[in-house]
């Protein structure tokens, strides 16, 4: 735990949440900010600061939580779809520096954009890239 951490005390119980589910590893809660409502926030209990902190063992039940709650929110909003997120870093937009996933219901015409800024690489950009990522990939 770190004790400057929102996260951690809402984890340890010193920061009041909407809980919607929590077991060993994880918590979900819902959003006290969002996009819309029912976003919800996965975070791991235990503090990592990001994605690329997270231990492997955390990795495989990850995915299953964010498909449960995907499709818990979907259908307790009744949301034309769901955006899955997660901000790395501070140039990612990461504020809060623990772990967390953003599950949020979307709502045809409901204002929220994203992918603003886009490239338009050359096809030999997107072999050289694609070639680099390729290199220091790890199996």
């Amino acid at each position: 735990m770190d004790q400057d951490c929102l996260f951690c005390k809402i984890v340890a119980g010193e920061i009041p949440s909407y809980k919607i589910f929590e077991d060993d590893d994880f918590m979900a809660i819902t959003d006290i900010q969002p996009v819309n409502l029912g976003h919800a926030l996965l975070i791991p209990k235990a503090h990592y600061k990001n994605l690329f902190d997270l231990p492997d063992r955390l990795l495989g039940g990850l995915g299953v939580h964010l498909q449960k709650l995907a499709l818990a929110i979907k259908t307790a909003t009744a949301a034309d779809g769901i955006n899955l997120g997660m901000n790395n870093e501070t140039a990612a937009g990461q504020l809060i520096f623990h772990a967390h996933f953003h599950i949020i219901p979307r709502f045809t015409g409901d204002g929220f954009e994203h992918w603003h800024g886009q490239t338009k690489p050359t096809p030999e950009d997107l072999t050289a890239i694609t070639e680099k990522i390729k290199s220091n990939f790890t199996k």
